[in-house]
């Protein structure tokens, strides 16, 4: 078995109103998204994937992630999801571990820990709150949504009888708004 990660990195970030895509948005020294991809890199997956869609990071994804161009990101989440699992799939791999790019306080250690547990869903649950990142293996992935604004969280709550749970240390915030940049930074 060997498994992606998969780094969601495709929308528009719409509630932001700062100065520049949340994503690149300055947090803690380095943009919003470098934290996300350097995490899922650190976890030592078989491969990584950052899926771009409304800004271009080719800039800021280092050159030993794959990058992954969602044209259709503006139709909606489940679209940068497809296309990181069909290039994880092209490339032969059997799970992904998908997380979201404006999750900067997401440590490694909780990206290892859902890529390491078995089943076929398996989610990160910090302090009991399921949040990304979630491990899909490739008997869910035609499960997943082909169109639309939810990536697999839809599918977690169709098939709960898929999916586990791990505790995970970190924090699953998102920057969505200029507040939540501010609150965490």
């Amino acid at each position: 078995m060997t498994v992606a990660g998969i780094v969601l990195a495709g929308g528009a970030g719409s509630r932001f109103e700062g100065p520049s895509h949340k994503l690149l948005a300055p947090f803690r020294g380095q943009p919003v998204v470098s934290h996300a991809i350097a995490a899922a890199h650190d976890a030592g997956f078989n491969q990584l994937y950052v899926v771009q869609g409304a800004i271009d990071l080719t800039d800021i994804v280092p050159s030993s992630v794959t990058l992954v161009t969602a044209d259709d990101w503006a139709d909606g989440q489940a679209h940068t999801l497809q296309r990181g699992v069909q290039a994880a799939e092209a490339d032969g791999h059997t799970a992904v571990v998908v997380g979201l790019g404006d999750q900067p306080m997401v440590p490694s250690g909780a990206w290892r820990a859902v890529g390491a547990s078995r089943g076929p869903i398996v989610v990160a649950s910090f302090d009991g709150e399921r949040r990304p990142p979630v491990k899909l293996d490739a008997s869910v992935w035609p499960l997943l949504p082909t169109s639309g604004d939810q990536g697999a969280r839809g599918l977690l709550r169709l098939r709960p009888d898929l999916v586990s749970a791990v505790a995970c240390s970190g924090n699953p915030a998102d920057i969505d708004t200029l507040k939540d940049l501010e609150q965490w930074n």
